[in-house]
Protein backbone atom coordinates (compact mmCIF):
# COMPACT_ATOMS: atom_id res chain seq x y z
CA UNK A 1 0.00 0.00 0.00
CA UNK A 2 1.44 3.14 -0.80
CA UNK A 3 1.75 5.60 1.91
CA UNK A 4 -0.89 8.22 1.86
CA UNK A 5 0.88 10.84 4.07
CA UNK A 6 4.06 12.09 2.72
CA UNK A 7 6.13 12.08 -0.10
CA UNK A 8 9.47 11.48 0.87
CA UNK A 9 10.49 12.65 4.39
CA UNK A 10 14.21 12.23 6.43
CA UNK A 11 13.99 10.38 9.07
CA UNK A 12 16.58 9.31 11.64
CA UNK A 13 18.67 6.79 11.94
CA UNK A 14 17.55 5.26 14.91
CA UNK A 15 14.94 5.21 18.06
CA UNK A 16 18.46 6.42 20.23
CA UNK A 17 19.68 9.39 17.94
CA UNK A 18 15.68 10.52 17.99
CA UNK A 19 16.21 10.54 22.15
CA UNK A 20 19.17 12.30 22.05
CA UNK A 21 17.82 15.04 19.81
CA UNK A 22 14.37 15.15 21.94
CA UNK A 23 16.74 15.45 24.64
CA UNK A 24 18.97 18.10 23.63
CA UNK A 25 15.61 20.53 22.59
CA UNK A 26 14.41 19.87 26.16
CA UNK A 27 17.25 20.82 27.63
CA UNK A 28 18.13 24.29 27.37
CA UNK A 29 18.32 27.39 29.32
CA UNK A 30 15.81 27.18 31.30
CA UNK A 31 16.63 23.90 32.73
CA UNK A 32 20.02 25.69 34.10
CA UNK A 33 18.93 29.38 35.10
CA UNK A 34 14.92 28.81 35.27
CA UNK A 35 14.32 25.86 36.95
CA UNK A 36 16.82 26.22 40.68
CA UNK A 37 15.11 29.68 41.14
CA UNK A 38 11.48 28.93 40.05
CA UNK A 39 11.93 25.54 42.63
CA UNK A 40 13.85 28.21 45.50
CA UNK A 41 11.01 30.47 45.08
CA UNK A 42 7.78 27.94 45.81
CA UNK A 43 8.70 25.95 48.41
CA UNK A 44 12.21 24.63 48.18
CA UNK A 45 12.37 21.02 48.67
CA UNK A 46 8.38 20.74 49.06
CA UNK A 47 8.52 21.95 45.21
CA UNK A 48 9.41 18.75 44.20
CA UNK A 49 5.81 16.99 44.52
CA UNK A 50 3.91 19.38 42.99
CA UNK A 51 6.98 19.51 39.83
CA UNK A 52 6.73 15.58 39.51
CA UNK A 53 3.03 15.33 39.78
CA UNK A 54 2.87 18.06 36.57
CA UNK A 55 5.40 16.37 35.19
CA UNK A 56 3.15 13.06 35.02
CA UNK A 57 0.16 14.19 34.65
CA UNK A 58 0.73 17.11 31.88
CA UNK A 59 4.11 17.44 30.81
CA UNK A 60 4.51 13.73 29.38
CA UNK A 61 0.84 13.46 28.06
CA UNK A 62 1.39 17.01 26.45
CA UNK A 63 4.45 15.43 25.11
CA UNK A 64 2.62 12.10 23.74
CA UNK A 65 0.48 14.49 22.31
CA UNK A 66 3.20 16.20 20.08
CA UNK A 67 4.39 12.99 19.43
CA UNK A 68 1.10 11.03 17.90
CA UNK A 69 0.54 14.21 15.52
CA UNK A 70 3.73 14.18 14.15
CA UNK A 71 4.31 10.48 13.89
CA UNK A 72 1.06 9.65 12.62
CA UNK A 73 0.97 12.29 9.68
CA UNK A 74 4.71 12.86 9.10
CA UNK A 75 4.95 16.18 8.52
CA UNK A 76 5.84 19.28 9.73
CA UNK A 77 3.51 20.98 12.19
CA UNK A 78 1.12 23.11 9.80
CA UNK A 79 0.78 20.42 7.33
CA UNK A 80 0.11 17.73 10.43
CA UNK A 81 -2.59 20.43 11.45
CA UNK A 82 -4.53 20.52 8.21
CA UNK A 83 -4.09 16.86 8.03
CA UNK A 84 -5.75 16.26 11.25
CA UNK A 85 -8.86 18.81 10.89
CA UNK A 86 -8.76 18.82 6.71
CA UNK A 87 -9.20 22.81 7.08
CA UNK A 88 -6.88 25.76 6.51
CA UNK A 89 -8.02 27.33 10.40
CA UNK A 90 -6.70 24.46 12.11
CA UNK A 91 -3.56 24.67 10.03
CA UNK A 92 -2.96 28.51 10.97
CA UNK A 93 -2.45 26.41 14.98
CA UNK A 94 0.36 25.09 13.06
CA UNK A 95 1.76 28.32 11.54
CA UNK A 96 1.08 29.75 15.13
CA UNK A 97 3.66 27.43 16.32
CA UNK A 98 6.19 27.97 13.62
CA UNK A 99 6.08 32.02 14.24
CA UNK A 100 6.40 31.53 17.66
CA UNK A 101 9.55 29.27 17.14
CA UNK A 102 10.58 31.96 14.60
CA UNK A 103 10.42 35.19 17.61
CA UNK A 104 11.98 33.00 19.90
CA UNK A 105 14.93 31.94 17.46
CA UNK A 106 15.23 35.82 16.63
CA UNK A 107 16.89 36.16 20.72
CA UNK A 108 17.91 33.02 21.82
CA UNK A 109 20.91 33.42 18.89
CA UNK A 110 21.82 36.41 21.32
CA UNK A 111 21.74 34.59 24.55
CA UNK A 112 23.51 32.09 22.80
CA UNK A 113 25.87 35.20 21.61
CA UNK A 114 26.31 35.99 25.25
CA UNK A 115 27.10 32.51 26.91
CA UNK A 116 29.93 32.46 24.04
CA UNK A 117 31.62 35.48 24.58
CA UNK A 118 31.96 34.78 28.65
CA UNK A 119 33.22 31.30 27.83
CA UNK A 120 35.48 33.37 26.48
CA UNK A 121 35.54 35.79 29.73
CA UNK A 122 35.79 33.24 31.92
CA UNK A 123 39.79 32.21 31.25
CA UNK A 124 40.76 35.51 32.59
CA UNK A 125 37.85 36.82 34.47
CA UNK A 126 37.20 39.56 32.27
CA UNK A 127 34.44 41.05 34.12
CA UNK A 128 37.05 42.22 37.10
CA UNK A 129 35.19 43.18 40.44
CA UNK A 130 31.78 44.23 39.77
CA UNK A 131 30.13 41.54 36.88
CA UNK A 132 27.10 43.69 37.17
CA UNK A 133 28.82 46.83 35.64
CA UNK A 134 30.29 44.89 33.19
CA UNK A 135 27.27 42.95 31.64
CA UNK A 136 25.12 46.12 31.37
CA UNK A 137 27.69 48.89 31.09
CA UNK A 138 31.07 47.06 29.26
CA UNK A 139 29.29 44.06 27.30
CA UNK A 140 25.86 45.10 26.57
CA UNK A 141 26.22 48.82 26.81
CA UNK A 142 22.58 48.99 27.58
CA UNK A 143 20.74 52.14 27.50
CA UNK A 144 20.13 53.71 30.63
CA UNK A 145 16.03 53.89 29.79
CA UNK A 146 14.57 51.53 27.84
CA UNK A 147 12.88 52.60 24.06
CA UNK A 148 13.66 51.50 20.32
CA UNK A 149 17.68 51.84 19.15
CA UNK A 150 19.61 50.91 16.88
CA UNK A 151 23.29 51.67 18.35
CA UNK A 152 25.03 48.35 17.17
CA UNK A 153 27.67 46.21 20.11
CA UNK A 154 29.89 44.85 18.26
CA UNK A 155 30.98 42.67 20.76
CA UNK A 156 27.88 41.09 20.71
CA UNK A 157 27.24 41.21 16.92
CA UNK A 158 30.20 39.47 15.77
CA UNK A 159 29.66 36.04 18.11
CA UNK A 160 25.68 36.54 17.71
CA UNK A 161 27.09 35.97 13.16
CA UNK A 162 28.72 32.97 13.89
CA UNK A 163 25.75 31.63 16.05
CA UNK A 164 23.69 32.19 12.78
CA UNK A 165 26.70 30.82 10.53
CA UNK A 166 26.66 27.51 12.47
CA UNK A 167 23.08 27.26 13.60
CA UNK A 168 21.81 27.49 9.72
CA UNK A 169 25.28 24.94 8.39
CA UNK A 170 24.22 22.14 11.11
CA UNK A 171 20.65 22.39 9.60
CA UNK A 172 21.25 22.49 6.10
CA UNK A 173 23.52 19.49 6.47
CA UNK A 174 20.14 17.96 7.33
CA UNK A 175 18.51 15.06 9.42
CA UNK A 176 21.23 12.47 9.78
CA UNK A 177 23.90 14.16 9.11
CA UNK A 178 23.23 17.96 10.77
CA UNK A 179 20.55 17.30 13.65
CA UNK A 180 21.45 14.10 14.48
CA UNK A 181 25.29 14.40 14.46
CA UNK A 182 25.38 17.35 16.66
CA UNK A 183 23.07 16.14 18.93
CA UNK A 184 25.15 12.83 19.44
CA UNK A 185 28.28 14.89 20.35
CA UNK A 186 26.93 17.35 22.36
CA UNK A 187 24.81 15.70 25.01
CA UNK A 188 27.07 13.47 26.08
CA UNK A 189 29.55 15.96 25.85
CA UNK A 190 26.78 18.68 28.37
CA UNK A 191 26.04 15.80 30.32
CA UNK A 192 29.94 15.15 31.53
CA UNK A 193 31.16 18.66 31.71
CA UNK A 194 27.83 19.43 33.82
CA UNK A 195 28.78 16.12 36.12
CA UNK A 196 31.98 18.31 36.52
CA UNK A 197 30.44 20.84 37.47
CA UNK A 198 28.15 19.87 40.00
CA UNK A 199 30.94 17.74 41.87
CA UNK A 200 32.94 20.98 41.53
CA UNK A 201 30.62 22.96 43.28
CA UNK A 202 29.38 20.97 45.99
CA UNK A 203 32.87 20.92 46.96
CA UNK A 204 33.13 24.38 47.52
CA UNK A 205 32.51 25.95 51.30
CA UNK A 206 28.94 26.77 51.95
CA UNK A 207 27.82 24.34 49.47
CA UNK A 208 25.80 22.88 52.05
CA UNK A 209 24.19 25.77 53.59
CA UNK A 210 23.41 26.51 49.62
CA UNK A 211 21.39 22.67 49.18
CA UNK A 212 20.02 23.38 52.35
CA UNK A 213 18.26 26.35 50.91
CA UNK A 214 17.45 24.63 47.90
CA UNK A 215 15.28 21.68 49.35
CA UNK A 216 14.47 21.96 52.26
CA UNK A 217 10.89 21.89 52.30
CA UNK A 218 8.02 24.40 52.91
CA UNK A 219 5.24 22.48 53.44
CA UNK A 220 3.24 25.55 53.40
CA UNK A 221 3.41 25.84 49.80
CA UNK A 222 1.57 23.42 48.85
CA UNK A 223 -1.61 24.66 49.53
CA UNK A 224 -0.86 27.75 47.30
CA UNK A 225 -2.54 27.22 43.95
CA UNK A 226 0.48 29.68 42.67
CA UNK A 227 3.02 27.17 43.91
CA UNK A 228 0.95 24.59 41.61
CA UNK A 229 0.45 27.07 38.54
CA UNK A 230 4.37 27.40 38.69
CA UNK A 231 4.96 23.24 38.47
CA UNK A 232 2.99 22.99 35.32
CA UNK A 233 4.23 26.22 34.14
CA UNK A 234 8.09 24.80 34.35
CA UNK A 235 6.88 21.31 33.16
CA UNK A 236 5.43 22.80 29.88
CA UNK A 237 8.70 25.52 29.16
CA UNK A 238 11.11 22.74 29.91
CA UNK A 239 9.68 19.80 27.38
CA UNK A 240 9.76 21.82 24.57
CA UNK A 241 6.09 20.70 23.97
CA UNK A 242 3.10 22.86 21.92
CA UNK A 243 5.19 24.78 19.75
CA UNK A 244 6.02 22.36 16.92
CA UNK A 245 9.31 21.29 17.78
CA UNK A 246 8.19 17.65 18.84
CA UNK A 247 5.84 17.58 16.26
CA UNK A 248 8.44 17.87 14.00
CA UNK A 249 10.97 15.81 15.00
CA UNK A 250 8.79 12.60 15.61
CA UNK A 251 7.67 13.56 12.02
CA UNK A 252 11.33 12.21 11.22
CA UNK A 253 10.84 8.75 13.11
CA UNK A 254 10.18 5.44 11.26
CA UNK A 255 6.87 4.00 11.15
CA UNK A 256 7.49 1.44 13.74
CA UNK A 257 8.77 3.27 16.77
CA UNK A 258 7.71 2.88 20.28
CA UNK A 259 6.68 6.53 20.50
CA UNK A 260 5.26 6.37 24.34
CA UNK A 261 8.75 4.37 25.93
CA UNK A 262 10.66 7.34 23.66
CA UNK A 263 8.76 10.03 25.50
CA UNK A 264 9.44 8.50 29.38
CA UNK A 265 13.03 8.71 28.48
CA UNK A 266 12.77 12.25 27.46
CA UNK A 267 10.79 13.61 29.97
CA UNK A 268 12.59 11.99 33.22
CA UNK A 269 16.00 12.64 31.59
CA UNK A 270 14.73 16.20 30.99
CA UNK A 271 13.46 16.51 34.67
CA UNK A 272 16.85 14.67 36.20
CA UNK A 273 18.44 17.23 34.21
CA UNK A 274 16.98 19.78 36.11
CA UNK A 275 17.12 18.56 39.52
CA UNK A 276 21.05 18.32 39.16
CA UNK A 277 21.37 21.86 37.73
CA UNK A 278 19.80 22.82 41.30
CA UNK A 279 22.45 21.27 42.86
CA UNK A 280 24.83 22.48 40.98
CA UNK A 281 23.54 26.13 41.53
CA UNK A 282 22.94 26.27 44.85
CA UNK A 283 25.93 24.49 46.10
CA UNK A 284 27.33 27.28 43.97
CA UNK A 285 25.18 29.98 45.43
CA UNK A 286 25.86 28.67 48.70
CA UNK A 287 29.94 29.63 48.48
CA UNK A 288 28.72 32.86 47.18
CA UNK A 289 26.34 33.86 49.90
CA UNK A 290 29.44 32.47 52.54
CA UNK A 291 32.03 34.47 50.99
CA UNK A 292 30.03 37.58 50.59
CA UNK A 293 28.26 37.18 53.79
CA UNK A 294 24.85 37.61 52.59
CA UNK A 295 21.51 35.29 52.42
CA UNK A 296 20.38 33.00 50.22
CA UNK A 297 17.25 36.01 49.20
CA UNK A 298 20.29 38.22 48.45
CA UNK A 299 22.20 36.02 45.97
CA UNK A 300 19.72 33.70 44.35
CA UNK A 301 18.57 34.91 41.00
CA UNK A 302 17.21 33.47 37.93
CA UNK A 303 17.86 33.87 34.34
CA UNK A 304 20.19 36.43 33.22
CA UNK A 305 21.49 37.56 36.28
CA UNK A 306 22.20 33.93 37.45
CA UNK A 307 24.05 32.94 34.03
CA UNK A 308 26.05 36.55 33.95
CA UNK A 309 26.15 38.03 37.38
CA UNK A 310 25.84 35.84 39.93
CA UNK A 311 28.45 33.03 38.48
CA UNK A 312 30.99 35.86 37.26
CA UNK A 313 31.22 36.62 41.04
CA UNK A 314 31.62 32.91 42.18
CA UNK A 315 34.25 32.71 39.39
CA UNK A 316 35.90 35.67 40.58
CA UNK A 317 35.62 34.72 43.99
CA UNK A 318 36.81 30.63 44.30
CA UNK A 319 40.43 29.51 43.24
CA UNK A 320 38.44 26.74 41.56
CA UNK A 321 36.82 30.02 39.15
CA UNK A 322 38.29 29.34 35.62
CA UNK A 323 37.32 25.53 35.86
CA UNK A 324 33.59 26.39 37.15
CA UNK A 325 33.61 29.56 34.77
CA UNK A 326 34.44 27.30 31.48
CA UNK A 327 31.86 24.40 32.91
CA UNK A 328 29.25 26.36 33.73
CA UNK A 329 29.30 28.47 30.12
CA UNK A 330 30.36 25.77 27.86
CA UNK A 331 26.96 23.82 29.27
CA UNK A 332 24.65 26.89 28.93
CA UNK A 333 26.29 26.89 25.04
CA UNK A 334 25.78 23.39 24.69
CA UNK A 335 22.53 23.40 26.12
CA UNK A 336 21.52 26.32 24.34
CA UNK A 337 22.54 25.08 21.08
CA UNK A 338 21.00 21.97 20.66
CA UNK A 339 17.77 23.33 21.58
CA UNK A 340 18.40 26.45 19.07
CA UNK A 341 18.99 23.96 16.23
CA UNK A 342 15.60 22.21 16.96
CA UNK A 343 13.75 26.01 17.49
CA UNK A 344 14.71 26.56 13.06
CA UNK A 345 14.28 23.34 12.10
CA UNK A 346 10.41 23.84 12.70
CA UNK A 347 10.52 26.78 10.53
CA UNK A 348 12.82 24.81 7.93
CA UNK A 349 10.94 21.73 7.59
CA UNK A 350 7.02 23.93 7.56
CA UNK A 351 8.80 25.94 4.35
CA UNK A 352 10.22 22.35 3.05
CA UNK A 353 6.37 20.85 3.14
CA UNK A 354 4.66 23.94 2.16
CA UNK A 355 6.78 25.15 -0.77
CA UNK A 356 8.94 21.80 -2.08
CA UNK A 357 11.73 23.40 -1.83
CA UNK A 358 15.55 21.29 -1.41
CA UNK A 359 16.76 21.48 2.46
CA UNK A 360 19.82 23.97 1.99
CA UNK A 361 16.75 26.71 -0.47
CA UNK A 362 14.92 26.22 2.72
CA UNK A 363 17.52 26.66 5.29
CA UNK A 364 18.11 29.86 3.58
CA UNK A 365 14.84 31.44 2.70
CA UNK A 366 14.31 30.63 6.55
CA UNK A 367 17.50 31.26 7.97
CA UNK A 368 18.59 34.47 6.41
CA UNK A 369 15.62 36.68 6.92
CA UNK A 370 15.22 35.12 10.69
CA UNK A 371 18.80 36.01 10.88
CA UNK A 372 18.86 39.65 9.77
CA UNK A 373 15.85 40.29 11.98
CA UNK A 374 18.06 38.72 14.90
CA UNK A 375 20.96 41.14 13.92
CA UNK A 376 18.94 44.36 13.25
CA UNK A 377 17.30 43.84 16.90
CA UNK A 378 19.73 42.19 19.68
CA UNK A 379 22.93 43.34 19.00
CA UNK A 380 22.00 47.02 20.06
CA UNK A 381 21.93 49.01 23.50
CA UNK A 382 18.53 47.85 23.67
CA UNK A 383 18.66 44.76 23.06
CA UNK A 384 18.20 43.52 26.48
CA UNK A 385 14.82 45.20 26.94
CA UNK A 386 13.51 43.83 23.32
CA UNK A 387 14.58 40.35 24.73
CA UNK A 388 13.02 40.79 27.95
CA UNK A 389 9.67 41.94 27.03
CA UNK A 390 9.27 39.45 24.16
CA UNK A 391 10.57 36.41 25.96
CA UNK A 392 7.73 36.79 28.85
CA UNK A 393 5.27 37.29 25.98
CA UNK A 394 6.07 34.29 23.42
CA UNK A 395 6.11 32.43 26.56
CA UNK A 396 3.23 33.27 27.95
CA UNK A 397 1.03 34.23 25.07
CA UNK A 398 2.60 32.23 22.38
CA UNK A 399 3.55 29.02 23.17
CA UNK A 400 1.15 28.58 26.61
CA UNK A 401 -2.00 30.21 24.79
CA UNK A 402 -1.03 28.27 21.11
CA UNK A 403 -0.81 24.50 23.40
CA UNK A 404 -3.98 25.70 25.33
CA UNK A 405 -5.73 26.38 21.96
CA UNK A 406 -4.19 23.15 20.24
CA UNK A 407 -5.36 20.47 22.61
CA UNK A 408 -9.17 22.56 22.66
CA UNK A 409 -9.49 22.49 19.46
CA UNK A 410 -7.87 18.70 18.38
CA UNK A 411 -9.27 16.77 21.86
CA UNK A 412 -12.64 18.97 21.88
CA UNK A 413 -13.41 20.12 18.43
CA UNK A 414 -11.98 17.95 16.17
CA UNK A 415 -12.45 14.89 18.50
CA UNK A 416 -9.19 13.21 17.54
CA UNK A 417 -7.75 12.18 20.83
CA UNK A 418 -9.21 9.14 20.66
CA UNK A 419 -7.62 8.45 17.20
CA UNK A 420 -4.82 10.15 18.32
CA UNK A 421 -4.20 6.95 21.93
CA UNK A 422 -5.31 4.10 19.32
CA UNK A 423 -2.14 5.72 17.47
CA UNK A 424 0.02 5.82 20.50
CA UNK A 425 -1.40 2.62 21.78
CA UNK A 426 -0.86 0.55 18.34
CA UNK A 427 3.10 1.20 17.84
CA UNK A 428 4.16 1.83 21.78
CA UNK A 429 5.51 -0.84 24.16
CA UNK A 430 3.95 1.26 27.53
CA UNK A 431 -0.22 1.94 27.00
CA UNK A 432 -1.82 4.36 28.67
CA UNK A 433 -5.14 3.95 26.92
CA UNK A 434 -8.04 6.19 28.37
CA UNK A 435 -5.88 7.38 30.90
CA UNK A 436 -4.08 9.62 28.45
CA UNK A 437 -7.56 10.79 27.28
CA UNK A 438 -8.44 12.50 30.54
CA UNK A 439 -5.24 13.88 31.10
CA UNK A 440 -4.96 15.41 27.92
CA UNK A 441 -8.67 16.33 27.10
CA UNK A 442 -9.39 17.29 31.00
CA UNK A 443 -6.43 18.50 32.92
CA UNK A 444 -4.22 20.13 30.52
CA UNK A 445 -6.80 22.03 28.96
CA UNK A 446 -7.95 23.01 32.92
CA UNK A 447 -4.23 23.84 33.75
CA UNK A 448 -3.42 25.44 30.75
CA UNK A 449 -6.13 27.53 30.63
CA UNK A 450 -5.71 28.67 34.69
CA UNK A 451 -2.03 30.11 33.80
CA UNK A 452 -2.97 31.73 30.93
CA UNK A 453 -5.90 33.62 32.10
CA UNK A 454 -3.99 34.82 35.55
CA UNK A 455 -1.33 35.38 33.11
CA UNK A 456 -3.45 38.16 31.15
CA UNK A 457 -5.00 39.35 34.52
CA UNK A 458 -1.56 39.76 35.74
CA UNK A 459 -0.18 42.08 32.71
CA UNK A 460 -3.94 43.93 32.50
CA UNK A 461 -3.14 45.09 36.55
CA UNK A 462 0.42 45.87 36.26
CA UNK A 463 2.40 46.62 32.52
CA UNK A 464 5.25 43.97 32.59
CA UNK A 465 8.71 45.20 34.17
CA UNK A 466 6.99 48.93 34.07
CA UNK A 467 8.13 49.51 30.22
CA UNK A 468 7.03 52.23 28.68
CA UNK A 469 3.12 51.17 27.06
CA UNK A 470 4.68 51.76 23.26
CA UNK A 471 7.43 48.71 24.01
CA UNK A 472 4.84 46.71 25.64
CA UNK A 473 2.59 47.59 22.45
CA UNK A 474 4.90 46.41 19.76
CA UNK A 475 6.99 44.04 21.36
CA UNK A 476 4.51 42.30 23.85
CA UNK A 477 0.89 42.35 23.14
CA UNK A 478 1.30 43.60 19.30
CA UNK A 479 4.24 40.55 18.86
CA UNK A 480 1.69 37.90 20.80
CA UNK A 481 -0.98 38.64 18.36
CA UNK A 482 0.46 39.94 15.02
CA UNK A 483 1.93 35.93 15.18
CA UNK A 484 -1.63 34.96 15.17
CA UNK A 485 -3.20 36.99 12.73
CA UNK A 486 -0.02 35.96 10.59
CA UNK A 487 -0.53 32.64 11.08
CA UNK A 488 -4.08 32.65 9.37
CA UNK A 489 -3.07 34.82 6.71
CA UNK A 490 -0.35 32.17 5.48
CA UNK A 491 -3.00 29.18 6.36
CA UNK A 492 -5.53 31.05 3.84
CA UNK A 493 -3.88 33.45 1.34
CA UNK A 494 -1.01 30.18 0.40
CA UNK A 495 -1.54 27.04 -0.89
CA UNK A 496 0.77 23.81 -0.70
CA UNK A 497 2.51 22.50 -3.72
CA UNK A 498 0.68 19.76 -5.91
CA UNK A 499 2.24 16.75 -4.68
CA UNK A 500 1.39 17.25 -0.86
CA UNK A 501 -1.58 15.58 0.41
CA UNK A 502 -3.37 17.35 2.72
CA UNK A 503 -6.35 15.29 3.53
CA UNK A 504 -5.60 11.71 4.96
CA UNK A 505 -7.90 8.98 4.74
CA UNK A 506 -7.57 7.83 8.21
CA UNK A 507 -9.06 4.18 7.67
CA UNK A 508 -6.40 3.50 5.27
CA UNK A 509 -3.96 4.99 7.69
CA UNK A 510 -4.57 2.50 10.17
CA UNK A 511 -5.09 -0.21 7.54
CA UNK A 512 -1.45 0.89 7.19
CA UNK A 513 -0.25 0.89 10.61
CA UNK A 514 -2.03 -2.75 11.15
CA UNK A 515 0.09 -4.18 8.26
CA UNK A 516 3.49 -2.93 9.63
CA UNK A 517 2.84 -3.66 13.60
CA UNK A 518 2.40 -6.93 12.13
CA UNK A 519 5.76 -7.80 10.61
Amino acid sequence: MADPTVVKREVFSSRNVFILAAIGSAVGLGNIWRFPYVAYSNGGGAFVIPYLVALLTAGIPLLFFDYAIGHRYRSSAPLAMRRVGRAKWVESLGWWQVLVCFVIAVYYAAILAWAGMYFIFSFNQSWGDDAQAFLYGEFLQLADTPHIGFDFVPQVAMPMALVWVVTLVVIALGVRRGIARANVVMIPLLLVMFLILVFQAIMLPGAVDGLNAFFTPDWSALTNPGVWAAAYGQIFFSLSVGFGIMITYSSYLRRRTNLTGSGLVVGFANSSFELLAGIGVFAALGFMMQATNQTMDEVAAGGIGLAFIAFPTIVSTTNLGPVIGVLFFASLMFAGFTSMISIVEVCVSAVRDKMGLSRVMATAAVGIPMAAVSMLFLPTTTGLYFLDITDEFINKFGILLGAFTSVLVVGWILRKLPALQQHLDRVSSVRFGKLWLGLVGILVPIVLGYIVFNEILTKIQAPYGDYPAGMLGIFGWGMAGGIIIVAVVIAFATRWRRDVVTEIDEAALNVKYEEIMQK
